[in-house]
């Protein structure tokens, strides 16, 4: 079983979470992504942040939210994604770059325009009365 391993940064706004949609995909996504060779958690999450939505994530603020694990989406039937999911503070105002094409405020209301791994996350945040 192959796995693709993803961190994700949660950002919640008025009992709605942050998500993306990159050019060309049909499911929004926490935004985040793979990290680099060497790459510590703390060091890929802050440079796919300030790449996709350019703002800086303060990293002392870091605190892991948890690991969620299902079927990647676009993926064949056993490709796997984990995905480590942080929130964080910010500094600047979030705005769509490089291959992020829309950025949207979603609830759990909304399941049906996001991936599956990505419905786990959504699942745990509503169960915590986090999201809506």
């Amino acid at each position: 079983m192959k796995t693709i391993d993803k961190l994700a940064w949660i950002e919640v706004k008025d009992k709605s979470i942050l998500s993306t949609r990159s050019y060309g995909k049909d499911k929004y996504y926490i935004p985040g992504g793979k990290r680099e060779a060497g790459e510590t958690d703390e060091q890929a999450l802050l440079r796919e942040i300030k790449e996709e939505l350019d703002v800086d994530l303060d990293k002392g603020t870091l605190k892991k939210v948890g690991v969620f694990v299902a079927q990647a989406h676009g993926h064949p039937e056993g490709t796997m994604v984990k995905m480590t999911c942080y929130t964080a503070a910010y500094v600047g105002q979030l705005k769509a770059q490089s291959e992020i094409e829309e950025i949207i405020w979603l609830t759990s209301a909304d399941k049906d325009k996001i991936s599956a791994v990505d419905i786990l996350i959504f699942d745990h945040l509503k169960e915590n009365g986090i999201i809506d």
